[in-house]
């Protein structure tokens, strides 16, 4: 679902959506304007997920992932 808003900013801005449409590089400034805000919860997504893996302790880690290394339970292939 599409939804229409007001948003207010500075010449320049307007400036530049208006030359990237002139460019070609977007169709108009709505599709402009969704790009950077895509751009933006992409690299949010990344950022957070960089932050919950700083949480993680590499030595307990790396534990876990050698737990059951030559455990007979495992199948063998």
């Amino acid at each position: 679902m599409v939804r229409k808003i007001a948003v207010t900013l500075d010449h320049k801005t307007v400036t530049d959506l208006d030359r990237w449409v002139r460019e070609g590089r977007y169709p108009n400034r709505s599709r402009a304007l969704q790009s950077a805000v895509d751009l933006l919860t992409e690299r949010e997504k990344r950022s957070r997920l960089a932050r919950e893996l700083k949480k993680l302790d590499p030595i307990e880690e790396q534990g876990l992932a050698e737990e059951g290394i030559g455990d007979s339970s495992w199948p063998r292939f």
